[in-house]
């Protein structure tokens, strides 16, 4: 399955969804990279004060190079989100993320509705 990948920006809640899917390239994460740069300008917040959920219930294994990159997008400064949900399916992908997600504020989730109510707690 080729990858595909789409933004919706809630600028009143500060709030990003992603959802991703199939087996990225390097192209696609320059593609996806561009994209998120793009979907992130809609954003009122100051910088880092978003929360994200990504939904890659559909993502497969991917190679060790994407995962990295993926990882380094994550950590970038320039992108990076205060809180970051991943919704995943009980596969091997979840347990790539789980080790991409190291030192994050992120958390894995099998429900959007769990995902999204733990993104939009005031507590954290």
């Amino acid at each position: 399955m080729s990858a595909k990948f789409a933004f919706t920006v809630d600028p009143v809640r500060s709030f990003v969804r992603i959802v991703m899917g199939g087996f990225f390239s390097e192209a696609d994460i320059v593609r996806f990279s561009h994209a998120q740069d793009e979907a992130y300008l809609m954003l009122k917040c100051a910088l880092n004060q978003h929360v994200t959920m990504v939904d890659m219930r559909t993502m497969q294994i991917q190679a060790q190079e994407c995962v990295a990159a993926f990882e380094s997008r994550m950590k970038n400064p320039k992108v990076a989100s205060r809180k970051i949900a991943f919704v995943v399916s009980k596969s091997l992908a979840r347990m790539q993320i789980k080790r991409a997600t190291h030192g994050l504020n992120a958390q894995l989730f099998l429900c959007r509705n769990e995902a999204e109510a733990w993104l939009l707690q005031s507590s954290d």
